[in-house]
């Protein structure tokens, strides 16, 4: 191989290695970000990024996420096979549900699998998302709906996904937890704790009295000022 094609590869290679490396220093800090602000507990919930086309970076299975390092996280291919061995353990057991999103959104860049109390709270009782109950829920998060039960780690988990996918960023799992998709990881840990704090307010507001809604003109102009995912 010629000097400069080789000067070149080798370049190509230490951006990547530089990139990753921010990644899952970032991954990291927004699991023990999550974890503190009790929006999963112990090792629930999983986080992932897209690294390239063919690659993503996902949380492994059963790590304790207060404590994640980086070295931990494991590098998959969109097929689920481990593509480095930097981390010796098993990405996590939901990795199925984060290809899902990956393959039908080419625009997302982050997925956050998460288990926020009050939100998940809601689909226990058939209650659907309020997300027109204040402004922030109209233009962060959209309408949220409640993608139906499939067990935890099957493939029926992704598959469930699909027909949600292109018009929500945030999706709530009946009886499970949450999904908030963005082009960067911080954007979609805001959309996780924007969730989880208009379902603490709604249920703050339906303990002390009877909720009134915005007015219709009002939601229909906010919904009308949020674009498309």
């Amino acid at each position: 191989m010629p000097e400069v094609a080789r000067r070149g590869k080798s370049n190509i290679i230490d951006a990547m290695s530089i990139l990753e490396t921010r990644l899952r220093i970032e991954i990291a800090r927004v699991a023990r970000q999550i974890a503190q602000n009790g929006l999963s507990r112990s090792s629930d919930g999983n986080i992932s990024v897209r690294l390239s086309d063919d690659r993503i970076l996902i949380t492994p299975a059963g790590a304790y996420k207060a404590w994640l390092e980086p070295h931990q996280i494991v590098a998959i291919d969109l097929d689920g096979n481990i593509c480095s061995r930097q981390s010796p353990q098993k990405s996590s057991s939901e990795y199925l549900m984060h290809l899902a999103v990956y393959r039908h959104r080419q625009d997302v860049q982050a997925v956050i699998h998460a288990h926020p109390p009050r939100a998940v709270a809601l689909t226990l009782i058939g209650q659907p998302f309020p997300s027109d109950l204040v402004p922030e829920g109209l233009t962060a998060l959209g309408e949220v709906p409640t993608v139906p039960y499939a067990r935890p780690g099957t493939a029926e988990m992704g598959e469930q996904l699909v027909p949600y996918l292109a018009g929500h960023d945030v999706l709530l799992l009946d009886h499970h937890g949450s999904l908030t998709l963005g082009k960067t990881l911080t954007e979609a840990l805001i959309k996780l704790e924007r969730l989880e704090a208009v379902a603490q307010l709604w249920m703050l507001a339906r303990s002390v009295g009877e909720i009134i809604p915005l007015p219709e003109a009002e939601r229909a102009c906010l919904k009308a000022s949020v674009p498309s995912p």
